[in-house]
């Protein structure tokens, strides 16, 4: 069976009244940094920064149920940030809906982007009102892969070794959201469709 692995992200953040927004084009070419940089993680599956199947359960296995495999993904992240002294990241729901109907919005329109269906990435993000406050930070992680490569530990290796994902998992945020749909995307059946959103709101 063929497997295929494509991933991108987008970073963006706003204080007061300035903003600062920073796009990386599928195949992460080029990137602004908007989250503060962390250690590297190793690029081996014993990577100090990536937890083992006993740490988080759920990781290798493409039959658990979505909720699980989301939840080994938060464990993932958490796990890393851990590793470098940050604090988890607080599931937020209003994140998790925005980022289900973000994966939803790439299978339905069939593109793989920040800008699926012709919105702005945020757009989900501010229509649940997460941007309704004075000072916020948002970044948004994507992901999609067919057969293993699209299991939770592939996907979380594959953002681990790009560096601007990477950024965002280990960056200056507090909650987060994450999604997995499985669908067709480019003609490919079964494909399965990762985002993650990040997300902090300051005093």
């Amino acid at each position: 069976m063929r497997t295929r692995l494509s991933l991108t992200l987008l970073a963006f953040a706003t204080a007061a009244l300035v903003a600062a927004s920073n796009a990386a084009a599928v195949g992460l070419a080029g990137h602004h940094a908007v989250s503060t940089p962390r250690p590297a993680a190793a690029s081996t599956p014993g990577g100090a920064l990536v937890a083992s199947v006993t740490a988080c359960p759920q990781q290798e296995s493409l039959d658990a149920p979505a909720a699980a495999q989301e939840q080994a993904m938060e464990c993932m992240v958490d796990f890393a940030r851990r590793q470098v002294g940050l604090g988890e990241l607080t599931p937020a729901a209003v994140l998790q809906g925005s980022a289900l109907e973000k994966s939803a919005d790439i299978l339905r329109c069939d593109s793989f982007s920040h800008f699926a269906c012709g919105r702005e990435f945020s757009y989900w993000i501010k229509a649940a009102g997460y941007t309704s406050t004075p000072c916020w930070r948002i970044g948004e992680n994507l992901a999609w892969g067919t057969g293993e490569y699209g299991s939770v530990r592939s996907i979380f290796l594959a953002w681990m070794r790009s560096p601007e994902h990477r950024q965002n998992i280990l960056g200056e945020y507090e909650e987060t959201g994450i999604s997995l749909r499985v669908g067709s995307l480019n003609g490919e059946g079964g494909t399965r469709v990762w985002a993650e959103h990040f997300g902090s709101h300051c005093n």
